[in-house]
């Protein structure tokens, strides 16, 4: 039988096993991915696709159970057979998969009771999609995963998966590597470890802005986000920072919760910092009688000279009435409130830039894309960001570390908001590398731009660095997630290029070497007639 690497015919293979029937799995360069397998009966005679193949083999065999007891069980497998022929990965998938799972919700296998052909076709395609592994823990397929878990441990089936399984195999080999190169037996992942952390306890977020799509650099915070809420059995929020009305769309939003799904990222909550619109309101007034907070009409210019040298507002000595009365014509969208914003009070002098009081509102009329005119005033990413944080039970906030310099930012703001409001509990933040690529723009405004003025198709054109571009270059989900733990791990921060980025995926291309020793083969294609004339072909 003759297969395409990316295609094994796992359905067959263990329908031969199961038999004793003389099958000779074999790699073919020559076969195109999503090709059928193809079962050489002789130089003349093939059955192509694996539903005609595992009947062949049925049949063949003279097995009295692998096609079912009698002829109604038989029809069911057929029925089984012909749903399987037409499953393809997409957005239909999970549909497909809850109606196996009501299928098997009183039975133990699907054709009889006990092992056919219509269980190994279903096995066999669920095995070889990569798509399947993220459905694998999903508390809405309960009876399916219970059967496919039990044909996994079926002798025959577990040999397979132990022979043509590639991704079980690169698996194995990346633990072993990691441990020959760390002189422990722990894997990659495992060594990546959060400061504080306990079993049950933690909670992660991943806070995109909806202003883009999801490039490189976020699928990278998505998924160690993922990776440490696993680790420790703890939960993972997925919050969208809705707080710039004049960049968001619902498009964004949209393509960002299908690349979140194609990463295989499963997440227990979706918020938005919209949602806490009103608590971010009511905090502003508690901060400015606290005396946190000053209303500043500053021009734009003016104040970032200001605060390049370190010198403080005109308005910064507003009494706390002052304050009161600006932040209402803001919030009602005044020409008064129009004019200024809100600003922490907490020093000039600093040496660190981002503590010389920054913006903590602004007005904005633009139409927010969730809700609508409703809201004049909106908080900054630095100012709601460490309060949603507490709000919502994170423990570790992870940043890249291009934002080191904003921690004691994010700190002092999480304090002056637990000052006001002490049952907000505190949030640790642990810093990743930040992905450094050659040759490649991540700058989203950048992108933005290459979209807008038409020099690439769409975000998920295959030049760009978005989890939808780079699925269509073709790399895969389990080489992503690899890459990027690797990447923290070995080398963070230090230049790469997307052909080292793809380097995971590359043990799964068969070498041509191995198919020297055989030879080309040649077939007819169609019997030719006596007589007829023909290409001359050496014996």
């Amino acid at each position: 039988i003759s297969y395409n690497s990316r295609a094994v015919p796992f359905g067959p293979i263990a329908a031969a096993k199961l038999v004793q029937f003389d099958l000779k799995p074999l790699e073919d360069i020559r076969l195109q991915p999503g090709s059928p397998p193809v079962l050489a009966l002789s130089r003349k005679c093939e059955v192509s696709g694996t539903v005609p193949i595992l009947r062949y083999i049925a049949r063949q065999s003279g097995s009295k159970t692998l096609y079912g007891s009698d002829a109604l069980t038989s029809l069911q497998v057929d029925q089984i057979l012909d749903f399987v022929a037409n499953v393809v990965p997409g957005p239909t998938f999970e549909a497909v998969c809850a109606r196996l799972n009501d299928f098997l919700a009183l039975r133990t296998y699907f054709g009889d009771n006990h092992l056919t052909i219509a269980d190994l076709a279903v096995w066999g395609c669920l095995q070889g999609l990569p798509i399947w592994a993220k459905f694998q823990k999903s508390p809405s397929l309960p009876h399916l995963i219970r059967w496919y878990s039990h044909c996994c441990s079926l002798p025959a089936l577990k040999d397979v998966i132990d022979t043509f399984d590639a991704r079980k195999k690169r698996h194995t080999e990346m633990v072993a590597k990691s441990s020959q190169k760390s002189g422990t037996g722990s894997s990659v992942a495992s060594e990546l470890t959060l400061p504080g952390a306990e079993k049950g306890k933690v909670v992660t977020r991943f806070p995109p802005e909806p202003s883009g799509y999801l490039h490189i650099g976020h699928a990278k915070a998505a998924l160690l986000n993922s990776h440490f809420a696993e680790k420790y059995d703890g939960k993972l929020i997925v919050r969208f920072d809705d707080t710039n009305p004049s960049k968001e769309k619902d498009e964004y939003v949209e393509n960002i919760l299908t690349d979140i799904a194609t990463m295989g990222i499963k997440y227990s909550r979706l918020t938005y910092t919209s949602d806490y619109f009103p608590l971010l309101l009511e905090q502003a007034e508690l901060l400015i009688k606290a005396g946190l907070l000053y209303a500043d009409d500053t021009p734009v210019e003016q104040m970032r000279e200001e605060r390049m040298a370190m010198k403080e507002s005109g308005r910064r000595g507003r009494s706390v009435e002052e304050n009161l009365e600006v932040w209402r014509g803001m919030v009602e969208g005044s020409e008064l409130g129009l004019a200024n914003c809100m600003r922490f009070k907490i020093s000039m002098q600093d040496n660190n830039g981002c503590m010389r009081d920054p913006v903590a509102y602004r007005c904005n009329l633009t139409p927010h894309h969730r809700t609508g005119t409703k809201y004049k005033v909106y908080p900054t990413y630095d100012c709601a960001c460490p309060f949603v944080d507490a709000l919502e039970g994170v423990t570790h906030a992870l940043r890249t570390s291009e934002y080191k310099d904003r921690e004691p930012q994010y700190y002092w703001v999480l304090e002056a908001h637990r000052s006001v409001r002490p049952s907000l509990p505190k949030v640790q933040i642990w810093d990743f590398a930040r992905l450094s690529f050659q040759y490649t723009v991540l700058s989203k405004r950048k992108l933005t731009w290459f979209v807008e003025t038409g020099k690439v198709d769409s975000w998920s054109d295959p030049r760009f660095p978005t989890v939808q571009g780079i699925m269509r270059r073709g790399m895969t989900i389990g080489a992503l997630r690899e890459f990027m733990i690797l990447e923290e791990r070995d080398a963070p921060g230090v230049g790469q290029d997307l052909v080292h980025q793809q380097a995971p995926d590359r043990p799964r291309l068969p070498s041509p070497h191995r198919h020297r020793e055989r030879g080309p083969r040649a077939a007819d294609a169609h019997q030719r007639p006596e007589g007829a004339g023909g290409c001359h072909r050496p014996p």
